[in-house]
Protein backbone atom coordinates (compact mmCIF):
# COMPACT_ATOMS: atom_id res chain seq x y z
CA UNK A 1 0.00 0.00 0.00
CA UNK A 2 1.20 3.39 -1.09
CA UNK A 3 2.03 5.74 1.86
CA UNK A 4 0.07 8.95 2.56
CA UNK A 5 1.26 11.90 0.99
CA UNK A 6 0.12 15.53 1.66
CA UNK A 7 0.52 18.76 -0.32
CA UNK A 8 3.24 21.47 1.13
CA UNK A 9 0.31 24.34 0.93
CA UNK A 10 3.44 26.54 0.40
CA UNK A 11 5.12 24.83 -2.48
CA UNK A 12 2.42 22.80 -4.13
CA UNK A 13 4.86 19.80 -3.79
CA UNK A 14 3.62 16.43 -2.38
CA UNK A 15 5.35 15.53 0.89
CA UNK A 16 5.27 12.18 2.65
CA UNK A 17 7.05 9.44 4.71
CA UNK A 18 8.41 7.36 1.93
CA UNK A 19 6.66 7.82 -1.65
CA UNK A 20 8.75 7.77 -4.30
CA UNK A 21 7.77 9.74 -8.17
CA UNK A 22 5.49 12.87 -7.73
CA UNK A 23 1.57 12.45 -7.81
CA UNK A 24 -1.11 15.70 -8.83
CA UNK A 25 -1.43 17.98 -6.14
CA UNK A 26 -4.38 20.55 -5.75
CA UNK A 27 -2.95 24.33 -6.97
CA UNK A 28 -0.91 25.59 -4.20
CA UNK A 29 -3.16 28.75 -2.39
CA UNK A 30 -2.73 31.81 -4.97
CA UNK A 31 -5.54 33.91 -3.01
CA UNK A 32 -5.16 35.68 -0.06
CA UNK A 33 -8.18 36.85 1.85
CA UNK A 34 -7.13 39.17 4.64
CA UNK A 35 -9.19 40.88 7.31
CA UNK A 36 -8.79 44.49 8.24
CA UNK A 37 -9.90 46.28 11.01
CA UNK A 38 -10.49 49.71 11.48
CA UNK A 39 -6.99 49.88 13.40
CA UNK A 40 -5.31 49.41 10.06
CA UNK A 41 -1.75 47.53 9.75
CA UNK A 42 -1.58 48.08 13.60
CA UNK A 43 -3.84 44.94 14.15
CA UNK A 44 -2.42 42.94 11.93
CA UNK A 45 -0.27 40.05 12.23
CA UNK A 46 3.81 39.79 10.55
CA UNK A 47 1.98 37.03 8.46
CA UNK A 48 -1.21 38.53 7.10
CA UNK A 49 0.66 41.83 6.55
CA UNK A 50 3.33 39.80 4.36
CA UNK A 51 0.36 38.00 1.81
CA UNK A 52 -0.62 41.86 1.03
CA UNK A 53 2.91 42.66 0.50
CA UNK A 54 3.99 39.77 -1.56
CA UNK A 55 0.77 40.59 -3.33
CA UNK A 56 1.07 40.95 -7.26
CA UNK A 57 -2.83 42.34 -7.06
CA UNK A 58 -4.65 43.77 -4.11
CA UNK A 59 -8.76 43.90 -4.44
CA UNK A 60 -10.42 45.63 -1.81
CA UNK A 61 -13.04 48.31 -0.72
CA UNK A 62 -11.66 51.85 -0.58
CA UNK A 63 -11.52 52.31 2.83
CA UNK A 64 -9.63 48.90 3.06
CA UNK A 65 -7.15 49.89 0.67
CA UNK A 66 -6.44 53.15 2.24
CA UNK A 67 -6.22 51.51 5.56
CA UNK A 68 -3.92 49.11 3.82
CA UNK A 69 -1.55 51.64 1.54
CA UNK A 70 1.37 51.33 3.20
CA UNK A 71 2.14 47.99 2.81
CA UNK A 72 0.28 47.44 -0.97
CA UNK A 73 3.05 47.08 -3.36
CA UNK A 74 1.43 45.23 -6.19
CA UNK A 75 -1.41 47.15 -8.20
CA UNK A 76 -4.14 47.76 -5.83
CA UNK A 77 -7.91 47.35 -7.20
CA UNK A 78 -10.89 48.45 -5.62
CA UNK A 79 -13.77 46.85 -5.68
CA UNK A 80 -16.41 47.48 -8.70
CA UNK A 81 -20.21 48.01 -8.21
CA UNK A 82 -21.63 45.51 -9.01
CA UNK A 83 -19.32 43.18 -6.35
CA UNK A 84 -19.66 40.48 -8.88
CA UNK A 85 -17.72 41.89 -11.69
CA UNK A 86 -14.92 42.04 -8.94
CA UNK A 87 -15.50 38.18 -8.05
CA UNK A 88 -14.71 37.78 -11.81
CA UNK A 89 -12.06 39.81 -12.29
CA UNK A 90 -10.22 37.81 -9.01
CA UNK A 91 -10.80 34.73 -10.70
CA UNK A 92 -9.57 35.45 -14.04
CA UNK A 93 -6.14 36.41 -11.89
CA UNK A 94 -6.20 32.67 -10.93
CA UNK A 95 -2.52 31.63 -10.52
CA UNK A 96 -1.03 35.03 -9.48
CA UNK A 97 0.25 36.05 -5.98
CA UNK A 98 -4.08 37.81 -5.49
CA UNK A 99 -4.88 38.95 -2.34
CA UNK A 100 -8.46 40.19 -1.07
CA UNK A 101 -9.28 42.74 1.88
CA UNK A 102 -12.09 42.53 3.41
CA UNK A 103 -13.77 43.51 6.61
CA UNK A 104 -13.11 41.93 9.86
CA UNK A 105 -13.59 38.15 9.44
CA UNK A 106 -14.17 37.62 5.60
CA UNK A 107 -16.50 34.70 6.24
CA UNK A 108 -19.15 36.84 8.67
CA UNK A 109 -21.46 38.14 6.11
CA UNK A 110 -18.33 38.94 4.02
CA UNK A 111 -16.30 38.31 0.74
CA UNK A 112 -14.83 35.76 1.57
CA UNK A 113 -18.22 33.67 1.73
CA UNK A 114 -19.01 34.59 -1.95
CA UNK A 115 -15.53 33.90 -3.26
CA UNK A 116 -15.74 30.39 -1.81
CA UNK A 117 -18.67 29.78 -3.55
CA UNK A 118 -16.39 29.77 -6.79
CA UNK A 119 -12.65 29.18 -5.39
CA UNK A 120 -11.87 26.02 -3.68
CA UNK A 121 -10.56 26.36 -0.29
CA UNK A 122 -7.10 24.69 -1.02
CA UNK A 123 -6.55 27.41 -3.07
CA UNK A 124 -7.09 30.24 -0.40
CA UNK A 125 -5.22 31.49 2.39
CA UNK A 126 -7.52 33.49 4.60
CA UNK A 127 -6.58 34.96 7.80
CA UNK A 128 -9.34 36.72 9.25
CA UNK A 129 -9.72 39.85 11.91
CA UNK A 130 -12.19 40.04 14.25
CA UNK A 131 -15.56 40.69 13.54
CA UNK A 132 -17.95 43.30 14.29
CA UNK A 133 -19.97 41.02 16.67
CA UNK A 134 -16.95 39.96 17.93
CA UNK A 135 -15.85 43.42 19.03
CA UNK A 136 -18.83 44.35 20.29
CA UNK A 137 -19.44 41.52 22.43
CA UNK A 138 -15.61 41.77 23.92
CA UNK A 139 -16.58 45.79 24.27
CA UNK A 140 -20.26 44.96 26.29
CA UNK A 141 -19.36 41.87 27.94
CA UNK A 142 -21.64 39.51 26.28
CA UNK A 143 -21.43 36.10 25.76
CA UNK A 144 -21.78 35.73 21.52
CA UNK A 145 -23.24 32.07 21.89
CA UNK A 146 -26.28 33.79 24.00
CA UNK A 147 -26.69 36.72 21.35
CA UNK A 148 -28.96 36.76 18.48
CA UNK A 149 -26.77 38.00 15.35
CA UNK A 150 -28.58 39.88 12.66
CA UNK A 151 -26.99 41.89 9.59
CA UNK A 152 -29.02 44.34 7.85
CA UNK A 153 -26.43 45.89 5.82
CA UNK A 154 -28.20 46.27 2.62
CA UNK A 155 -31.39 43.97 3.53
CA UNK A 156 -35.03 45.05 5.32
CA UNK A 157 -34.93 45.89 8.59
CA UNK A 158 -38.22 44.26 9.06
CA UNK A 159 -36.02 40.93 9.40
CA UNK A 160 -35.33 41.95 12.94
CA UNK A 161 -39.06 41.35 13.92
CA UNK A 162 -38.93 37.53 14.78
CA UNK A 163 -36.10 38.07 16.82
CA UNK A 164 -37.81 40.93 19.59
CA UNK A 165 -39.03 38.71 22.39
CA UNK A 166 -38.48 40.49 25.88
CA UNK A 167 -34.90 40.29 27.58
CA UNK A 168 -33.24 38.73 24.08
CA UNK A 169 -30.14 40.71 23.39
CA UNK A 170 -29.30 41.40 19.66
CA UNK A 171 -26.14 42.09 17.43
CA UNK A 172 -27.30 44.10 14.53
CA UNK A 173 -25.00 44.78 11.70
CA UNK A 174 -26.55 47.70 9.49
CA UNK A 175 -26.11 49.25 6.69
CA UNK A 176 -25.48 52.88 7.26
CA UNK A 177 -25.86 55.77 9.83
CA UNK A 178 -29.23 56.12 8.89
CA UNK A 179 -30.04 52.23 10.52
CA UNK A 180 -29.95 53.07 14.27
CA UNK A 181 -32.82 55.51 14.07
CA UNK A 182 -35.07 53.20 11.58
CA UNK A 183 -34.52 50.76 13.81
CA UNK A 184 -35.29 52.50 17.32
CA UNK A 185 -38.61 53.90 15.12
CA UNK A 186 -39.46 50.31 14.42
CA UNK A 187 -38.82 49.23 17.62
CA UNK A 188 -40.98 51.67 19.34
CA UNK A 189 -43.97 51.41 16.82
CA UNK A 190 -44.19 47.66 17.66
CA UNK A 191 -44.35 48.30 21.27
CA UNK A 192 -40.81 47.54 22.28
CA UNK A 193 -39.67 51.37 22.63
CA UNK A 194 -38.30 50.35 26.50
CA UNK A 195 -35.49 48.41 24.32
CA UNK A 196 -31.94 49.77 25.31
CA UNK A 197 -30.11 50.43 22.17
CA UNK A 198 -26.09 50.87 22.12
CA UNK A 199 -24.75 51.75 18.98
CA UNK A 200 -20.96 50.87 18.59
CA UNK A 201 -19.24 53.23 15.86
CA UNK A 202 -15.86 52.70 14.19
CA UNK A 203 -14.91 49.95 16.54
CA UNK A 204 -11.22 49.08 16.70
CA UNK A 205 -9.99 52.28 15.18
CA UNK A 206 -9.17 55.84 15.98
CA UNK A 207 -13.15 57.27 16.09
CA UNK A 208 -14.43 54.26 18.29
CA UNK A 209 -17.27 55.68 20.56
CA UNK A 210 -20.14 54.20 22.22
CA UNK A 211 -23.67 55.69 23.05
CA UNK A 212 -26.65 53.73 24.47
CA UNK A 213 -30.51 55.61 23.81
CA UNK A 214 -33.96 53.73 24.48
CA UNK A 215 -35.91 53.11 21.16
CA UNK A 216 -38.54 55.38 22.18
CA UNK A 217 -36.54 58.94 22.71
CA UNK A 218 -33.97 57.47 20.38
CA UNK A 219 -32.16 61.11 19.36
CA UNK A 220 -28.44 60.77 18.74
CA UNK A 221 -26.88 61.96 16.13
CA UNK A 222 -24.26 61.94 13.35
CA UNK A 223 -23.73 58.54 13.75
CA UNK A 224 -20.87 56.95 12.56
CA UNK A 225 -21.87 55.29 9.01
CA UNK A 226 -19.37 52.26 10.01
CA UNK A 227 -22.00 50.70 13.33
CA UNK A 228 -23.34 48.20 15.10
CA UNK A 229 -26.11 48.01 17.65
CA UNK A 230 -26.77 46.03 20.34
CA UNK A 231 -30.56 45.84 21.26
CA UNK A 232 -31.67 44.96 24.80
CA UNK A 233 -35.44 44.30 23.89
CA UNK A 234 -37.73 45.81 26.30
CA UNK A 235 -41.45 46.56 25.88
CA UNK A 236 -45.12 44.65 25.55
CA UNK A 237 -45.09 44.30 21.78
CA UNK A 238 -46.57 41.50 20.14
CA UNK A 239 -44.18 38.37 20.22
CA UNK A 240 -44.02 35.86 17.64
CA UNK A 241 -43.35 32.79 19.37
CA UNK A 242 -41.77 29.65 17.85
CA UNK A 243 -44.37 27.54 18.16
CA UNK A 244 -46.23 26.78 14.71
CA UNK A 245 -49.37 28.41 14.83
CA UNK A 246 -49.47 32.12 15.70
CA UNK A 247 -52.92 33.72 17.11
CA UNK A 248 -54.99 34.97 14.21
CA UNK A 249 -55.16 38.44 15.30
CA UNK A 250 -51.49 38.70 14.20
CA UNK A 251 -52.52 38.37 10.79
CA UNK A 252 -54.69 41.06 8.66
CA UNK A 253 -57.54 38.87 6.24
CA UNK A 254 -60.93 38.91 5.19
CA UNK A 255 -61.95 35.66 6.56
CA UNK A 256 -59.64 33.74 4.11
CA UNK A 257 -57.38 32.88 6.77
CA UNK A 258 -56.13 29.33 7.83
CA UNK A 259 -56.83 28.96 11.47
CA UNK A 260 -54.62 29.29 14.04
CA UNK A 261 -54.78 25.18 15.15
CA UNK A 262 -55.47 24.10 12.02
CA UNK A 263 -52.21 25.73 10.50
CA UNK A 264 -50.48 24.55 13.12
CA UNK A 265 -50.94 21.03 12.08
CA UNK A 266 -50.86 21.80 8.70
CA UNK A 267 -47.05 23.21 9.36
CA UNK A 268 -46.55 20.41 11.03
CA UNK A 269 -47.35 18.30 7.79
CA UNK A 270 -45.75 20.36 5.18
CA UNK A 271 -42.50 19.24 7.66
CA UNK A 272 -39.79 22.50 7.10
CA UNK A 273 -36.50 21.57 6.63
CA UNK A 274 -33.38 23.68 5.94
CA UNK A 275 -33.26 25.51 2.96
CA UNK A 276 -36.47 24.20 1.66
CA UNK A 277 -39.16 26.10 -0.80
CA UNK A 278 -42.99 26.24 -0.39
CA UNK A 279 -45.47 27.21 -3.35
CA UNK A 280 -48.80 28.31 -0.79
CA UNK A 281 -51.10 28.05 -3.83
CA UNK A 282 -54.74 30.01 -3.03
CA UNK A 283 -52.22 32.46 -0.04
CA UNK A 284 -55.54 33.77 1.08
CA UNK A 285 -53.43 35.97 4.29
CA UNK A 286 -50.43 34.54 3.51
CA UNK A 287 -50.05 32.88 6.94
CA UNK A 288 -48.97 29.74 5.99
CA UNK A 289 -45.73 30.95 3.72
CA UNK A 290 -45.23 33.45 6.57
CA UNK A 291 -45.06 31.20 8.95
CA UNK A 292 -43.06 28.70 7.21
CA UNK A 293 -40.22 31.45 6.76
CA UNK A 294 -40.62 32.16 10.21
CA UNK A 295 -39.96 28.59 10.90
CA UNK A 296 -35.97 28.73 9.77
CA UNK A 297 -34.21 32.16 8.09
CA UNK A 298 -33.07 29.88 4.92
CA UNK A 299 -36.55 28.65 3.73
CA UNK A 300 -38.29 30.34 1.24
CA UNK A 301 -41.82 30.32 -0.16
CA UNK A 302 -43.45 31.54 -2.96
CA UNK A 303 -47.90 32.54 -2.36
CA UNK A 304 -49.61 32.46 -5.53
CA UNK A 305 -53.03 34.74 -5.16
CA UNK A 306 -55.43 35.50 -7.85
CA UNK A 307 -57.08 38.11 -5.78
CA UNK A 308 -55.07 41.97 -6.40
CA UNK A 309 -56.46 42.95 -3.11
CA UNK A 310 -55.70 39.71 -0.79
CA UNK A 311 -51.98 39.62 -3.11
CA UNK A 312 -51.57 43.32 -1.63
CA UNK A 313 -52.91 41.73 1.96
CA UNK A 314 -49.83 39.06 2.11
CA UNK A 315 -47.36 41.66 1.42
CA UNK A 316 -48.32 43.69 4.30
CA UNK A 317 -48.55 40.79 6.57
CA UNK A 318 -45.06 39.81 5.07
CA UNK A 319 -43.89 43.20 5.77
CA UNK A 320 -45.72 42.98 9.28
CA UNK A 321 -44.11 39.77 10.67
CA UNK A 322 -40.47 40.34 9.01
CA UNK A 323 -39.93 38.29 6.65
CA UNK A 324 -40.08 40.69 3.42
CA UNK A 325 -38.27 37.96 1.31
CA UNK A 326 -41.98 36.48 0.90
CA UNK A 327 -42.50 36.10 -2.88
CA UNK A 328 -46.12 36.81 -4.22
CA UNK A 329 -46.96 35.90 -7.24
CA UNK A 330 -50.03 37.34 -8.45
CA UNK A 331 -52.38 34.96 -11.36
CA UNK A 332 -54.58 31.99 -11.31
CA UNK A 333 -53.23 28.89 -11.06
CA UNK A 334 -51.99 26.51 -12.83
CA UNK A 335 -51.03 29.14 -15.26
CA UNK A 336 -49.65 31.14 -12.78
CA UNK A 337 -47.30 28.26 -11.43
CA UNK A 338 -45.72 28.06 -14.85
CA UNK A 339 -41.69 28.91 -14.90
CA UNK A 340 -41.78 28.71 -10.73
CA UNK A 341 -39.00 26.66 -9.00
CA UNK A 342 -39.43 23.06 -8.21
CA UNK A 343 -41.02 23.07 -4.66
CA UNK A 344 -39.95 21.15 -1.91
CA UNK A 345 -43.21 21.36 -0.04
CA UNK A 346 -46.99 22.53 -1.42
CA UNK A 347 -49.91 23.74 0.08
CA UNK A 348 -52.95 23.88 -1.44
CA UNK A 349 -54.94 26.24 -0.01
CA UNK A 350 -57.21 27.03 -2.70
CA UNK A 351 -57.89 25.32 -6.26
CA UNK A 352 -57.95 21.62 -4.78
CA UNK A 353 -60.99 21.11 -6.64
CA UNK A 354 -59.24 22.06 -9.88
CA UNK A 355 -57.63 19.01 -11.38
CA UNK A 356 -55.61 21.42 -13.22
CA UNK A 357 -54.07 22.65 -10.31
CA UNK A 358 -53.84 19.32 -9.02
CA UNK A 359 -51.94 17.86 -12.03
CA UNK A 360 -49.31 21.01 -12.25
CA UNK A 361 -48.66 21.10 -8.56
CA UNK A 362 -48.08 16.77 -8.44
CA UNK A 363 -45.60 17.21 -11.51
CA UNK A 364 -43.98 20.53 -10.32
CA UNK A 365 -43.23 19.13 -6.76
CA UNK A 366 -39.79 16.99 -5.83
CA UNK A 367 -39.00 13.70 -5.81
CA UNK A 368 -39.57 12.93 -1.73
CA UNK A 369 -41.73 16.43 -1.06
CA UNK A 370 -44.64 17.01 0.51
CA UNK A 371 -48.33 18.23 -0.57
CA UNK A 372 -51.08 19.20 1.88
CA UNK A 373 -54.52 20.37 1.27
CA UNK A 374 -57.42 20.55 3.57
CA UNK A 375 -60.66 20.59 2.84
CA UNK A 376 -64.02 22.15 4.86
CA UNK A 377 -67.16 21.31 1.63
CA UNK A 378 -68.39 18.05 1.29
CA UNK A 379 -67.34 18.62 -2.15
CA UNK A 380 -63.61 19.26 -1.73
CA UNK A 381 -63.43 16.55 0.81
CA UNK A 382 -64.86 14.03 -2.25
CA UNK A 383 -61.82 15.39 -3.89
CA UNK A 384 -59.66 14.75 -1.40
CA UNK A 385 -60.80 11.34 -1.08
CA UNK A 386 -60.23 10.51 -4.30
CA UNK A 387 -56.81 12.38 -4.37
CA UNK A 388 -56.03 9.52 -1.52
CA UNK A 389 -57.18 6.79 -3.12
CA UNK A 390 -55.39 7.33 -6.09
CA UNK A 391 -51.49 8.82 -4.91
CA UNK A 392 -52.31 7.42 -1.34
CA UNK A 393 -50.81 9.60 1.24
CA UNK A 394 -52.86 9.99 4.82
CA UNK A 395 -56.39 11.65 5.34
CA UNK A 396 -57.21 13.09 8.93
CA UNK A 397 -60.37 14.56 10.14
CA UNK A 398 -59.91 17.60 12.35
CA UNK A 399 -62.10 18.57 14.24
CA UNK A 400 -62.07 21.71 16.70
CA UNK A 401 -64.59 23.17 19.40
CA UNK A 402 -64.15 26.10 21.46
CA UNK A 403 -65.35 26.99 24.79
CA UNK A 404 -68.93 29.74 24.45
CA UNK A 405 -71.06 31.28 26.48
CA UNK A 406 -74.32 29.98 26.91
CA UNK A 407 -76.57 32.21 28.61
CA UNK A 408 -75.33 32.18 31.87
CA UNK A 409 -73.44 29.29 31.68
CA UNK A 410 -70.65 27.72 29.17
CA UNK A 411 -70.31 25.10 26.48
CA UNK A 412 -68.74 23.96 23.85
CA UNK A 413 -69.21 25.42 20.04
CA UNK A 414 -67.75 23.18 17.50
CA UNK A 415 -66.00 24.36 14.58
CA UNK A 416 -66.33 23.14 10.75
CA UNK A 417 -64.48 19.76 10.61
CA UNK A 418 -61.42 19.81 8.06
CA UNK A 419 -60.26 17.08 6.17
CA UNK A 420 -56.55 17.15 5.67
CA UNK A 421 -54.90 15.08 2.91
CA UNK A 422 -50.77 14.77 3.48
CA UNK A 423 -49.39 13.07 0.15
CA UNK A 424 -45.20 12.75 0.14
CA UNK A 425 -44.20 12.27 -3.66
CA UNK A 426 -42.49 8.77 -4.20
CA UNK A 427 -38.53 8.88 -4.60
CA UNK A 428 -35.58 11.71 -3.74
CA UNK A 429 -33.56 13.79 -5.39
CA UNK A 430 -30.62 11.59 -4.20
CA UNK A 431 -31.70 8.66 -6.13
Amino acid sequence: MAEPQEQDRASGEAIGTGGTGPETAAPAPWLSIVGIGEDGLAGLSPAARARIEQAEIVFGGARHLVLAAEAIIGEAVPWPSPLADGVAAVIAARGRNVCVLASGDPFLHGVGATLARQIPAGEMHVIPAPSAFSLAAARLGWALSEVAQISLHGREIGRIRPALHPGTRILVLTSDENGPAALAALLAGLGFGASRITVLEALGGPRERIRTARAHDFALADIDPLNVLAIEVDGRGAVLTRAGGLDDELFEHDGQLTKREIRAMTLSALAPRKGELLWDVGGGSGSIAIEWLLADPSLSAIAVESHTERAARIWRNAIAFGVPHLRIVEGKAPQALAGLPAPDAIFLGGGVSDEGVVAAAEAALKPGGRMVANGVTLETEAVLLALHARLGGDLVRIAISRAVPVKTMTGWRPAMPITQWRWQKPGSEAE
